[in-house]
């Protein structure tokens, strides 16, 4: 039984589009918040389009979310909001300050800070008329920069969830070290991107960078497996980012030896298209499934059906999906990057391969395929031991949750 967590009021949670199919642990953590008792008012500065829609529970999250950009587009809304927050000029004037002044070089992005300072006045007053007395956000980019700014106009304190990788790749861009000054408390999904947020700021704040992982519900996926077929499984955006051209290399090569082999990508994105031609042009296209979005309990299913999952990014946070697929006693495949050696433990609960690198990719997909069924399932239950010990979403949601508290008492 959970024990519920004492807060005064509703928690605002923002990021920049809500719900997504991509980011179903967002959709877990704020169910999971919910389940300790918090009253969770889900913000998103953007409305997602219904394809991000992949099932009913996304449906409903979609029509009580409070979408920021549409609001701060209607004029009598922003006006009022604007009116609202002049009646504390000092605050209302120090937000501005500092939207002008961590603002990136150049026009452009002095003009999308002071976008970014328009949508957070209308946050900050959807936020006072909902009684709302924490604001967390999840991602650390232009969602996180409208909660800083919208937090310094309202007064109501803020957090954040820190990923990566992509914010490490530009930190000075999005004012990494102002908003970790400013927050009340960064949770930080791996000790990689802790080590991270420490590289860029100050000493003095490396306490309020706390490890709070994304989790996922094990129950979901303790299921009976069905037998070895040769089956692989990619989850995950088709982008640049994810490193599919390598699989295929990999794959082309061991399904000479493998002819039953099968590859389904479950995803979707802007590489798509060329993805599809680059199965054709090397003659995977009878080896390799393009399986488009599915939902949660789509995605556990394909689990029960799979012998491996495969991820060859070049850069990440903390995968997910490599949990969902730990949890479902399917030994992985990924790269060793980021905060991956931390969740994949290599020969235990399945290989760690350098990035970019197709021979190695081979290597391990043969070893995986090639051992014993008794290896790999003695793989699997490696992984669902670790993840069911350090990565449940009711209990790290837990963690945030008793963060949010704190800060909504005053406490450091």
């Amino acid at each position: 039984m959970v024990e519920p967590v004492a807060v005064a009021g509703p928690v605002a949670y923002l990021t920049g589009e809500y719900p997504r199919a991509t980011d179903t642990f967002i959709q877990r953590e704020v169910a999971a918040l919910r389940g300790h008792g918090l009253k969770i008012e889900t913000c998103s500065i953007r409305r997602t389009g219904a394809e991000h829609h992949v099932g009913e529970q996304q449906r409903s999250e979609a029509a009580r979310t409070f979408h920021v950009l549409e609001a701060a587009a209607r004029p009598l809304t922003s006006l009022k909001a604007h009116l609202a927050a002049l009646r504390d000029p000092g605050r209302y004037f120090r937000g501005l300050r500092l939207a002008w002044r961590t603002s990136p070089d150049g026009i452009k992005g002095h003009v999308y800070n002071l976008i970014y300072f328009a949508e957070a006045v209308v946050l900050a007053r959807h936020m006072r008329s909902r009684g709302v007395v924490h604001l967390h956000n999840h991602i650390a980019k232009s969602s996180c920069t409208v909660a800083m700014l919208a937090s310094e106009v309202s007064g109501i304190p803020f957090s954040f969830t820190m990923h990566g990788p992509d914010i490490f790749f530009e930190p000075y861009h999005w004012r990494l070290d102002e908003k970790i000054a400013r927050a009340a408390f960064v949770a930080c999904i791996s000790h990689f991107c802790r080590s991270q947020g420490m590289l860029f700021s100050s000493a003095v704040h490396w306490p309020r960078l706390h490890i709070v992982h994304c989790g996922v519900d094990p129950a979901l996926y303790d299921a009976p497996r069905g037998a070895g077929a040769k089956r692989l499984l990619f989850v995950g955006r088709l982008a640049a980012v994810k490193g599919v051209p390598v699989l295929f290399k990999a794959l082309k090569r061991v399904a000479v030896d493998h002819p039953d082999l099968r590859l389904t990508l479950v995803g979707d994105g802007p590489e798509r298209a060329a993805l599809e031609a680059e199965c054709r042009a090397m003659g995977l296209s009878d080896v390799v499934e393009f399986a488009g979005y599915r939902g949660q309990a789509e995605v556990a299913q394909a689990l029960l059906e799979t012998d491996v999952l495969v991820l060859p990014s070049f850069a990440e946070g903390l995968p997910v999906v490599l949990m969902e697929a730990l949890a479902a006693r399917v030994p992985v495949i990924a790269t060793r990057i980021a905060g991956v050696s931390e969740l994949v433990e290599d020969g235990v609960s399945g290989r760690l391969v350098a990035p970019g690198d197709p021979l190695a990719l081979e290597q391990a997909l043969r070893a995986l395929l090639e051992a014993p069924t008794e290896a790999r399932n003695a793989m699997g239950t490696a992984g669902r031991e670790r993840v069911v010990a350090e990565f449940d979403s009711v209990v790290e949601a837990g963690k945030l949750a008793h963060l949010i508290a704190a800060s909504a008492k005053g406490a450091a």
